[in-house]
């Protein structure tokens, strides 16, 4: 690895996140550790909770529940995507009321999921479906809308039918697009997710997170945080390596 790469990928993020701790330890010296702990006391709490398994279990409970609420969002947004942003009339009659339920808040929807599905799994990964569906669904728009007519021409001079049309040129075509929507909206589950868990669910991160405040254990509470942050970070790399690998296939990485 060259120096100039090394400095920038290794040293100096974990530069920043030595700074990071040693500010959070000082200010933690002016709070009662109920109100602020520090790292350390946080680590120590992950560590009681890991060990009693509580840990796993809600991480656990939260990957299935993401990994449910968003394979339902992509089945349903990128096969509905490529439908109206191929068909224009479709697209027409579609897109206002697609306006109008896009800018509403996943959270607001709380009430209703109550309503409809009680308390459990259900409520929660409606919120988190809801928070995946919609950047999937308009950057597919976006992206098929996006193809260069040439690409099309080119397929219908040579006489190629619209099933291959979509398999070899307009999914491939559009592909990154529905990437950038993709990588968008997992980041706004993962966000959801914490907030769908403390909507009645009885297991799952945010549970945890809810539950630890009433107990006063503000470093489980922060342990809580600590771990959806790492776990989003993996969650987006792995959908990075996802990426890379399929572009390559199609020749475009």
């Amino acid at each position: 690895m060259q120096k100039k790469q090394l400095t920038t990928k290794i040293i100096l993020p974990w530069l920043a996140i030595i700074a990071f701790l040693g500010v959070w330890q000082a200010a933690a010296g002016f709070y009662t550790p109920e109100q602020l702990p520090g790292p350390s006391a946080v680590l120590a709490g992950l560590g009681e909770l890991a060990e009693t398994g509580l840990l796993w279990e809600h991480i656990e409970v939260s990957l299935v529940r993401f990994a449910i609420s968003y394979s339902l969002a992509l089945i349903a947004a990128v096969p509905l995507g490529l439908v109206l942003g191929w068909h224009t009339y479709s697209l027409a009659a579609v897109g206002p009321l697609l306006q109008i339920l896009r800018p509403i808040s996943p959270i607001a929807w709380f009430p209703l999921a109550v309503l409809w599905f009680g308390v459990g799994n259900a409520p929660a990964i409606f919120i988190i479906f809801l928070s995946a569906f919609f950047p999937i669904l308009l950057s597919t728009i976006s992206a098929v809308r996006k193809i260069d007519p040439v690409y099309l021409k080119v397929a219908q001079n040579f006489g190629v039918g619209k099933g291959m049309l979509f398999a070899k040129i307009v999914i491939p075509a559009a592909f990154p697009y529905i990437m950038i929507g993709l990588n968008l909206a997992i980041g706004i589950a993962w966000i959801h997710l914490v907030a769908g868990e403390m909507l009645g669910a009885q297991s799952g991160l945010g549970y945890l997170i809810v539950d630890s405040r009433n107990f006063l254990r503000t470093d489980w509470i922060m342990g809580g945080m600590l771990v959806v942050g790492l776990l989003g970070l993996a969650v987006n790399t792995v959908m990075d390596w996802a990426e890379k690998g399929i572009n390559r296939k199609w020749g475009m990485g």
